[in-house]
């Protein structure tokens, strides 16, 4: 995949429970030049979300045999069977249409991302106000048993010692004003 200067990228990514996917669809809202970057994902859809739209819903053949085919810009085994990765027809995609992929995505791939595009990316990691918090989060989505919780507790505090591998660092206390330094900091790199 051919990568010009003009095309830039920016990148969401959180612990899981952060607030980055509320952040990046107030981004979507904001600036008519970006597009959200689908997802591809091996686990079922949960309610309300719709293939195409929220992820591309694929088999873990399918996503499987395009890792072999060098599809991905970038890929992980999130969770035990659990593939999600960024198609790179994906990004070409929303290039072909003049605007600029909003990718939310795990801490992993954003580094991974990140390296392939040095020049053109804007990478911003979203930080729960604190662990407690993060727990609290999680359990009132009411969509976690105790065991994955703690595993995404455990996972999350792994991917906050990453956080200096980020252009920007916002921590999600406040909604709004973690919303408010998201829009300044696109402002400044859409200029």
């Amino acid at each position: 995949m051919e990568v010009h200067n003009n095309q830039k990228l920016i990148i969401l990514t959180a612990p899981s429970g952060a607030g980055k996917t509320s952040i990046t669809h107030f981004l979507l809202n904001h600036f008519s030049q970006l597009s959200f970057s689908i997802s591809a994902a091996t686990r079922q859809a949960r309610e309300g979300e719709v293939d195409g739209k929220d992820y591309h819903f694929i088999s873990i053949e399918t996503f499987r045999q395009k890792i072999k085919e060098n599809a991905f810009v970038e890929w992980e085994m999130v969770y035990e069977g659990k593939y999600y990765g960024t198609l790179k027809e994906e990004l070409q995609r929303i290039w072909n249409l003049n605007k600029i992929p909003v990718l939310d995505i795990d801490v992993k791939g954003a580094i991974h991302v990140q390296q392939q595009f040095p020049q053109t990316t804007l990478s911003i990691f979203i930080q729960p106000p604190s662990i407690d918090e993060l727990k609290k989060r999680l359990i009132a989505r009411g969509t976690e048993t105790a065991e994955s919780i703690a595993t995404r507790i455990n996972k999350a505090t792994y991917e906050i010692s990453f956080k200096q591998h980020f252009t920007k660092v916002i921590v999600n206390d406040v909604f709004e004003n973690a919303c408010k330094e998201a829009e300044e900091t696109v402002n400044n790199f859409l200029d």
